[in-house]
């Protein structure tokens, strides 16, 4: 139960730091991006279509809720991964399995279909959807291949992985954009950027509070004692 309990704690404890760095990051770097293309995307569609915007409030709510669910979110999944793991952990640690989440979750997937703003051209949802999914699923994979395995077959067998979904390539856009192309590049950058910063802060921190909040001699008994 101790254990489970230091999970749980690490986990809130470095999701609520992430999350709300993150919605920060957000305000700053990206949302102005977004409502710029989304003035763009009005613009392209008949008046009928257009529906009124957010407030600016309920917008960084919404952010920051979302930012908030993620970060604890992964923090449950790296914090898990940490202790199947074993050993000693530190932030270093954590560091390292947050640098891997990015490297799964932002830079695999984002080769292929960059983060969009809004009027941006898409290939349909579906298929973006699954792509990505399968990407992350390859590139998640082969990381574990290569951390915990030597064997130079698994190795071999990474690299298929992680090359495999861009050789299959992701699904390309049927339709032209209405967002411009210099912010729709823009955008790219900084939430790239911003998922840089979520994913490092959240390993580093999960490491950290994973570490923080081992059980102590007192909480630690032998079965039956």
């Amino acid at each position: 139960m101790a254990a489970f309990r230091r999970l749980v704690y690490a986990a809130l404890c470095a999701g609520l730091i992430s999350g709300v760095l993150a919605a920060a990051a957000h305000q700053f770097a990206t949302v102005p991006l977004i409502l710029l293309a989304e003035t763009h995307e009005r613009a392209a569609q008949p008046a009928t279509a257009t529906k009124p915007p957010e407030s600016r409030i309920e917008r960084a709510a919404a952010t920051f809720a979302a930012d908030l669910l993620t970060g604890i979110g992964f923090a449950l999944l790296l914090a898990a991964g940490l202790a199947l793991r074993g050993g000693p952990v530190t932030w270093r640690d954590g560091l390292f399995w947050g640098l891997a989440g990015f490297a799964t979750f932002a830079i695999a997937p984002g080769i292929g279909l960059p983060p969009e703003l809004p009027g941006a051209a898409a290939a349909p949802l579906a298929l973006r959807q699954l792509w990505w999914l399968a990407t992350a699923l390859a590139t998640g994979s082969a990381l574990a291949l290569l951390a915990f395995t030597r064997r130079p077959r698994y190795a071999v067998l990474a690299v298929l992985l992680i090359l495999l979904p861009h050789v299959y390539g992701a699904p390309l856009p049927a339709a032209s954009a209405a967002a411009p192309e210099a912010p729709a590049q823009r955008f790219a950058v900084m939430a790239t950027l911003v998922s840089f910063l979520f994913w490092a802060a959240l390993g580093a921190a999960t490491g950290y509070f994973y570490r923080r909040f081992e059980p102590s001699s007192g909480e630690i008994r032998a079965p039956g004692g």
